[in-house]
């Protein structure tokens, strides 16, 4: 039996599923393969490292830091989210990644990344993962506050702009039992974008702006289908019980540790149910 983890991104909502995967390490949950998104493309790979509790400690450690997230990193750099800093010192320098725990534990890591010629998602596995780094900053680079991400001749941006929560493409690839971690509650459906926006941004890539425009009815078609796969016990989710109320990008500790308070609760709370489902 392989198991898949699919983690849904959501910028600093993310700090849920960091709490979730905390409480798994905890219990001793583990996974085959983790097929992340943006934040969850940048989190998930803790629990194949083994680090319990990194997520928050760097995160409130540098949450008011402008080398790591800033207007001035935008300004200066073109990201939001300082490349330098927050990809290539902090996890080499500050609070190191176990990178040889991350290939000894043997799981498939995937990030989900969207290509800005052709507005589809793409899959990267990243085998490496601080000589890969850039997969995962592709997958976490938010539209609108960040550069295109050059990998192999082509560009991309976030991988929650063509594929917010891969479900379909866990079990396309074989995993028997997927776990969900979404970070919205269940009532949660997207709005559309605002097209002049877009088109004011990426005016000179009209199949990115297509996707960008038609992301909302895209996610709420993946959440009805996340819905009838998990009533159906083809899968099993957890989420947020209601809104996190979390900036995207919050510079306050306390609120980073609430909502990874949460998903560490919601973690604990669903063992037994999660347990009994991946026996069966």
């Amino acid at each position: 039996m392989k198991v898949g983890l699919v983690l849904e991104g959501g910028a600093m909502r993310g700090m849920y599923t960091a709490g979730v995967l905390d409480s798994f390490m905890d219990h001793g949950v583990d996974a085959d393969g983790i097929v992340g998104v943006s934040a969850g493309a940048c989190f998930g790979c803790n629990l194949f490292s083994g680090q319990r509790g990194r997520v928050l400690r760097y995160n409130q450690r540098f949450a008011g830091d402008p080398r790591n997230v800033s207007i001035r990193s935008l300004i200066t750099t073109g990201d939001i989210v300082n490349r330098e800093f927050a990809y290539y010192v902090v996890p080499t320098k500050y609070d190191v990644f176990d990178e040889a725990a991350f290939e000894a534990h043997g799981g498939e890591y995937w990030v989900v990344v969207t290509n800005v010629e052709t507005g589809e998602a793409e899959y990267m596995q990243m085998h490496h993962l601080l000589a890969d780094i850039e997969m995962m900053r592709a997958s976490a680079s938010m539209p609108f506050c960040s550069k295109f991400v050059p990998i192999d001749g082509r560009n991309y941006l976030d991988g929650g702009i063509a594929d917010s929560i891969p479900v379909m493409r866990a079990l396309e690839m074989g995993y028997d039992k997927v776990i969900v971690v979404l970070t919205q509650p269940l009532s949660y459906r997207k709005k559309p974008m605002n097209k002049a926006l877009i088109r004011a941004f990426y005016r000179k890539y009209p199949n990115l702006c297509k996707t960008l425009e038609e992301r909302h009815a895209r996610y709420n078609a993946q959440v009805e289908e996340v819905i009838r796969l998990e009533k159906e016990g083809k899968i099993f989710v957890i989420r947020p019980d209601e809104p996190l109320d979390i900036k995207r990008l919050e510079k306050d500790p306390a609120e980073l540790a609430r909502v990874h308070g949460i998903g560490l609760a919601d973690g604990n709370a669903c063992m037994e149910a999660l347990k009994a489902y991946l026996a069966r």
